[in-house]
């Protein structure tokens, strides 16, 4: 079970460098050099390297990229949240992704004059990039931190939150003062680049497919710790196996498939014998929220 649990931990790590290798190479060569904007966490940080930068006249080190550095800056707060609500293993897988991401912007040269000069054509390239590096970030079960970890954090507190909901949020924010403070063109650019990042994230990472899970498992306990820890509800059926002739108890659960490596290890740790199912593509209709679209 431990080698399992290693081996797993190590492709998400794999995940993760990966993805945010891809995720930096896109921005910083592509995206950086037309002076464009990210949304949510890292368009603040860059917001506020422009100020610290054109306004202030505070002089960036040569080579060194600072949306990284501020980016990360702003999730030490939310590293604090993950560990209080989300648990130790995504605040670790946080933290990594989190810093190897911020190394990856840091120190990928920004190239003085962009690669490709055509506004819609770059939009359109640097957001697949970008949009595959972190769609494989959010597939290896992690979290380049910013808007996904405030957003997870709300959905555990707050059932009727997301992170789609909260990406909305700070977007409309981001781009309000893209703008107010600079021309059309960069807004209007920015924002394509962001949506085409969007769609491409979701195709890789297929949150928006819902899996219905079936567990037989004779140890009590198993519909408890999904409910308190995805704060998914459970239908509990008495079962008994054919065979065998022994009483079992069969649990019913619609998820998002983001949340199938969270519900495995739940079952998991209670039951290492446990059945499970998983039906993907499973429609529902009613009381079932779309945690992480």
């Amino acid at each position: 079970m431990e080698k399992l649990k290693n081996k797993k931990m190590a492709v998400r790590l794999l995940w993760a460098t990966f993805g945010s290798l891809l995720f930096a190479a896109g921005v910083n060569i592509i995206i950086l050099p037309l002076h464009l904007y990210n949304g949510t966490f890292l368009g603040i940080a860059q917001l506020i390297r422009t100020f610290l930068v054109d306004y202030l006249k505070i002089a960036a080190l040569s080579g060194i990229n600072l949306d990284g550095i501020i980016f990360w800056l702003l999730n030490v707060p939310l590293f604090f949240m993950a560990w209080k609500v989300l648990g130790r293993g995504f605040f670790w897988l946080s933290v990594y992704t989190t810093t190897i991401e911020t190394l990856f912007m840091t120190f990928i040269p920004i190239p003085n004059t962009p690669i490709i000069e055509d506004y819609l054509t770059a939009c359109i390239i640097g957001g697949l990039v970008a949009g595959v590096g972190t769609g494989m970030i959010l597939r290896g079960g992690s979290s380049g931190g910013g808007q996904d970890t405030l957003g997870m954090v709300c959905a555990k507190k707050y059932p009727s939150f997301s992170v789609g909901k909260v990406s909305i949020l700070m977007n409309i924010f981001v781009y309000g003062i893209c703008f107010m403070i600079f021309d059309i063109e960069i807004t209007v650019y920015s924002l394509i680049y962001a949506t085409v990042m969007a769609m491409t994230c979701d195709r890789v990472h297929v949150q928006n497919i819902s899996l219905s899970v079936m567990i037989f498992t004779k140890k009590d306990g198993v519909d408890q710790a999904i409910m308190n820890e995805m704060r998914r509800g459970v239908t509990e059926w008495e079962g008994k196996g054919s065979y065998t002739k022994e009483d079992s108890k069969v649990f019913v659960v619609m998820i998002s498939k983001y949340e199938q490596n969270e519900i495995t290890r739940i079952v998991s740790e209670i039951d290492p014998n446990a059945f499970m199912i998983f039906t993907e593509g499973a429609k529902a209709v009613g009381n079932f929220e779309k945690r992480l679209s």
